[in-house]
C-alpha cells in the first residue's frame, strides 16, 4: 500500500494501491472497449432501485470473458490492466490462434505468462479445468455453478474458494463467506486467487474520493423521520425501538441475523451455512 505525508487532513489516513508494481502500463485494447452509460441507480421508469449510486468519473466497459469457451488453445498474458468496473486486475489474453480476450488474472501472474483452458490442464495458477479434476485443498476462483454458464463465484479482488471434498458427481467448496456448498463436478473453475488482494485495505481518506468513484453518501436510518425508515423518529438520539435491525423496507438486516429465504432454490446445495455477524 502507498501512504502519504499528512499535508492535509484527508491525506493523513489516505492509502492507495501502488499500481505501477502490478500493472503493465499499456493502453486498453480498443476492440474490447466500449462506452458505459450511467444509470444513477435508476430503472427504466426513472425510479431509484439501488441507493447510493450517482456521479463519478467517466468510465469505459471492458469486455471480460467469463465463459472461457476456447478450450485446448494456450494463451499468453500480453498485459495486466486496471478495470474501473471491478476490483481485481484484468489481463489481455492472446490465444495461439490470434484471438484476444480480457480475463480476470490471478495473484502472482506476470506479463508473458501462459495459461490453458483444458480438461487435461495441470493444476497451476491461471489454468482452468473442471472441478472434479482438482485435488482437495486447491484454491479456485471464477467458478461456474452450471457447466458452460460462465463464472459466477469468487470474482472480486483477493477472493478464492477452497475445495474441501470430492463426493461422487459433486465437489464441495468453501466460499469466502465460510459457507460450504456442493457444485456439480463438471463445472469449470480457474486455479488460484484473484489479483489485487490489497484492495480491501484501501482508505479513501475523504468523502470526495468516494464521489469520484460514483458512491453517494449513506444516511443512517436513525437520522431519518419515521415515514422514511423503521429506525427513524424520536426526540434527540433514540434507540431503534425494536429488537432486530431492519432495512428501509422493514426486512431484517445485519447484526448477525439470517436473511436467506427459507425456500430458496439453491438451499439443497448448501452443506454448511455461513457464519453470520462480525465474527466469522
Amino acid at each position: 500500500m502507498k501512504t502519504y505525508k499528512p499535508v492535509t487532513k484527508s491525506s493523513r489516513a489516505k492509502t492507495t494501491i501502488e499500481f505501477k508494481k502490478y500493472l503493465s502500463g499499456t493502453r486498453p485494447h480498443k476492440a474490447l472497449v466500449s462506452g458505459a452509460k450511467r444509470t444513477g441507480g435508476r430503472n427504466a421508469r426513472g425510479r431509484v432501485t439501488t441507493r447510493h449510486i450517482g456521479g463519478g468519473h467517466k468510465q469505459r466497459h471492458r469486455a471480460v470473458d467469463f465463459v472461457f469457451n476456447k478450450k485446448n488453445i494456450p494463451a499468453r498474458v500480453a498485459s495486466i490492466e486496471y478495470d474501473p468496473f471491478r476490483s481485481g486486475f484484468i489481463g489481455l489474453a492472446v490465444y495461439a490462434d490470434g484471438e484476444k480476450r480480457y480475463v480476470v488474472v490471478p495473484r502472482g501472474i506476470k506479463v508473458g505468462d501462459t495459461f490453458l483452458v483444458s480438461g487435461d490442464a495441470p493444476v497451476r495458477a491461471g489454468n482452468r479445468l473442471p472441478l472434479s479434476k482438482m485435488p482437495v485443498g486447491t484454491f479456485v476462483y471464477n467458478i461456474e455453478l452450471k457447466p458452460g454458464a460462465g463464472a459466477r463465484l469468487a470474482r472480486a479482488a483477493g477472493n478464492f474458494c477452497e475445495i474441501v471434498a470430492q463426493d461422487g458427481d459433486y465437489t464441495h467448496i468453501k466460499l469466502p463467506s465460510t459457507e460450504v456448498r456442493r457444485i456439480i463436478g463438471s463445472a469449470w473453475a480457474s486455479v488460484g486467487e484473484v489479483s489485487n488482494e490489497e484492495h480491501r485495505l484501501v482508505n479513501y481518506g475523504k468523502a470526495g474520493r468516494s464521489r469520484w468513484m460514483g458512491i453517494k453518501p449513506t444516511v443512517r436510518g436513525t437520522a431519518m423521520n419515521p415515514v422514511d425508515h423503521p429506525h427513524g423518529g424520536g426526540e434527540g438520539r433514540q434507540g431503534r425501538g425494536h429488537r432486530r435491525q431492519r432495512t428501509l423496507w422493514g426486512k431484517p438486516a445485519g447484526k448477525g441475523q439470517k436473511t436467506r429465504r427459507p425456500k430458496k432454490y439453491s438451499n439443497v446445495f448448501i452443506l454448511s451455512r455461513r457464519k453470520v455477524g462480525k465474527r466469522k
